[in-house]
């Protein structure tokens, strides 16, 4: 947590804009320096306050989220779900040590819900890391979802591709064949694929084959006529031109899974 509290807290510097700002940061970067039951008490009462910054109620939501206190998961869903990723990133890592059931199901609500594809970049990579019984066919959703042509949430559909590979569920082959014919996904997907014991071919004139190696399966899975494979695609933490909306605020709904903002 050491390197990410002190990413966090130096990020939320750079955000007060008074004096009374900068007390009350310091009052909760004392708060996490003692770590006592009767501080994290003043945390949790701080994710309810009234007129309290984001940025304080972020500070004290991670505090507690890493410590594993489950009064933080409302607040860490609600910055999970928000339009700016450098929130949506802290609160992914949070809930991933967390160890609240609950995260794994809002995560998949996230990441399938196609109005906030936008979005889906962090719960996508938290569904990767929880390995909850809801990650694989969330992922595969999402990445079924979004394998258009010239989809401009590739990004997503990348991160889904990885974390299928990481994942290991020989369920995920079907679509991890069909995103070979993505370029920007191809050598990701093909490397997922050999993950899973499946190797594709990639041909400059025809779509991916699987190799004979790869058993009757895999080879229904092939689909046909599919384009071509080549190109890569790196991880990218900030959005392409065209990924996704300015952003924007509306009203919480739930946990703030569906809610924008």
């Amino acid at each position: 947590m050491e390197e990410e509290f002190h990413e966090l807290t130096d990020r939320v510097r750079a955000e007060l804009r008074s004096p009374q700002d900068l007390v009350a940061y310091e009052r909760l970067l004392g708060l996490a320096r003692k770590n006592t039951p009767a501080g994290r008490e003043e945390l949790a009462r701080m994710l309810v306050a009234v007129e309290r910054p984001l940025w304080a109620r972020e500070i004290a939501a991670f505090i507690l989220g890493c410590a594993g206190d489950k009064r933080a998961f409302e607040t860490l869903v609600l910055l999970l779900n928000y339009r700016e990723p450098v929130r949506c990133a802290t609160a992914a890592h949070a809930l991933g040590r967390l160890g609240d059931p609950r995260t794994a199901r809002a995560a998949a609500a996230l990441a399938t819900n196609p109005l906030r594809t936008a979005y889906a970049l962090h719960p996508v990579r938290l569904l990767a890391e929880l390995r909850a019984p809801q990650s694989v066919p969330a992922l595969i959703a999402t990445l079924e979802r979004l394998l258009t042509p010239h989809n401009p949430y590739w990004r997503v559909a990348l991160a889904c591709v990885e974390g299928l590979g990481a994942l290991g569920d020989r369920r995920a082959v079907p679509s991890l064949t069909a995103a070979v014919g993505h370029p920007r996904l191809a050598a990701a997907a093909a490397a997922s694929l050999a993950r899973l014991g499946v190797h594709e071919e990639v041909g400059a004139d025809a779509g991916p084959q699987v190799s004979a190696d790869a058993g009757p399966q895999a080879k229904e899975a092939a689909p046909d006529g599919a384009g071509d494979g080549r190109g890569g695609g790196g991880r990218g933490q900030g959005p392409e031109r065209g990924e996704g909306p300015g952003g924007g605020s509306g009203s919480d709904s739930g946990s703030g899974v569906s809610g924008r903002r």
